[in-house]
C-alpha cells in the first residue's frame, strides 16, 4: 500500500521536490499527514512526460512543520530505500540543467 503519493507536472515541481543533500536520494511530499522522524513509508512518484509510476520504500528524514520558515510548504523528506540510485538517476537526467540553478526548493 501507497502511503504518499505524486505525480510531478513540471520539471520545477520535480526540482523543487529533490533533495540531493539526502545520500543516496531524498525526495519532499507535501501532506499535511502527521509524520515522526524515521518512520517508515510506501511512497509513489510520476515524472513529467511519464506514464510509468515509480513506487519505493523510504524513511521519514526531515519534516516542513506548518508555519515553516520562509513559506516552505508543509510536509516530509523521505529517503530512499529502494533501488535509491535508479531513482537518482531519473531525477538528475531529468533536471540536469536545474541542478545547477540557485532556485529555492521546498526545503532550503
Amino acid at each position: 500500500m501507497v502511503d504518499l503519493s505524486v505525480d510531478f507536472e513540471s520539471r520545477e515541481q520535480a526540482y523543487k521536490a529533490y533533495m540531493p543533500f539526502i545520500r543516496p536520494m531524498g525526495l519532499f511530499f507535501e501532506t499535511s499527514q502527521t509524520h515522526a522522524l524515521g518512520d517508515h513509508v510506501d511512497i509513489s512518484y510520476r515524472l513529467p512526460g511519464m506514464q510509468q509510476a515509480f513506487e519505493c520504500a523510504g524513511i521519514v528524514v526531515w519534516i516542513n512543520p506548518v508555519g515553516a520558515s520562509g513559506a516552505r510548504p508543509t510536509g516530509i523528506g523521505v529517503k530512499l530505500l529502494t533501488d535509491p540510485h535508479a531513482h537518482k538517476q531519473h531525477f538528475d537526467s531529468l533536471l540536469s540543467a536545474e541542478l545547477a540553478s540557485s532556485q529555492l526548493t521546498s526545503t532550503m
